[in-house]
C-alpha cells in the first residue's frame, strides 16, 4: 500500500512540483496551500508524513507542527523555508519537527529525506507481540519496543515524535556509553545540524520530560558535564 504524503506550501508551483516528483516515485500526495486548511487536512486524513512550509497564510507551519504535537499527533513531519536560520531550526525541532529542508532543495533531495524519515518511523504493527521479542529492552519501570515504535512507563503509554524515538533507541543501543552530541547529531540526524548541538540538548529534554519520574533529577539519561549524555539503567527501581 503507497505511502500518503500531505504537502502543505503556499507557492503553487514549488507544490506542484513536489507533488509531481513525489507520484512518481509511487507516493499518494495531499495539497494544501494553507496553514489552517492543511492543518485540518492532517487532522482527517492522518497522512504517513508532512511535508510542511514554515511561512504560511492564516497559519504558519510552526503553529500547524505544535498545535498537531500537542493533540497526540505523531506524524512526521519535514519543515520547508527560504530561511536559513539557526533559531527557526532548532525552534522547529523543538515543536516536534523530524527533519528541516532550507529551499532552494532539488527533488531527489526531497525523495531521499522523505525516505529516510519514513525509514525511521515504524509504526505499531500488532498490539499482541510476545513481550519477550528480542528487540525489546526493559529498564526500571521503563519498557521500549523500537520494532513497534512503542514505549512504556510504569505500564502507563508514552508518545514520541520519531526522532525522539530514534534517539532514545540510539541511546539505549549505547546504554552505559558516554556518547557526545557531535555522536548524537551524527548518528540520528545524519545531515544538516554539524556543530549544532543544541538539537540534540532540546530533544534531550523531551526524552527526560517522557520517560524521568523527575526531569531535573534524572535517572536514566545522565549529563556528562563538557562531553555529552549517557544512559543509565537505574538502580534500586
Amino acid at each position: 500500500m503507497s505511502k500518503t504524503i500531505l504537502v502543505v506550501e503556499d507557492e503553487v508551483s514549488i507544490a506542484t512540483l513536489l507533488k509531481y516528483n513525489l507520484e512518481r516515485v509511487g507516493y499518494e500526495v495531499l495539497l494544501a496551500h494553507d496553514g489552517k486548511v492543511g492543518l485540518d487536512m492532517a487532522i482527517e486524513n492522518s497522512p504517513d508524513l508532512i511535508l510542511l512550509d514554515l511561512m504560511l497564510p492564516t497559519m504558519d507551519g510552526m503553529e500547524v507542527c505544535k498545535e498537531l504535537r500537542s493533540q497526540k499527533r505523531n506524524i512526521p513531519i519535514i519543515m520547508l523555508t527560504a530561511r536559513d536560520d539557526e533559531f527557526d531550526k532548532v525552534l522547529g525541532l523543538e515543536l516536534g519537527a523530524d527533519d528541516y529542508m532550507t529551499k532552494p532543495f532539488s527533488p531527489r533531495e526531497v525523495i531521499a529525506r522523505v525516505k529516510a524519515v519514513l525509514r525511521r518511523f515504524v509504526p505499531v504493527q500488532n498490539q499482541e507481540q510476545d513481550e519477550n521479542e528480542a528487540n525489546y529492552y526493559q529498564y526500571g519501570k521503563l519498557q521500549v519496543y523500537p520494532d513497534r515504535f512503542e514505549a512504556f512507563l510504569d505500564n502507563e503509554p508514552l508518545e514520541f515524535t520519531p526522532k525522539e524515538f530514534e534517539l532514545l533507541v540510539y541511546l539505549l543501543e549505547n546504554k552505559n556509553r558516554v556518547l557526545t552530541r557531535d555522536q548524537l547529531l551524527s548518528a540520528v540526524w545524519n545531515y544538516d545540524f554539524a556543530g549544532d548541538t543544541r538539537i540534540v540538548d532540546v530533544h534531550i529534554s523531551h526524552l527526560r520530560d517522557k520517560i524521568e519520574e523527575n526531569s531535573r533529577k534524572p535517572m536514566f539519561i545522565k549529563t556528562i558535564r563538557g562531553i555529552g549524555y549517557k544512559f543509565e539503567e537505574p538502580k534500586n527501581v
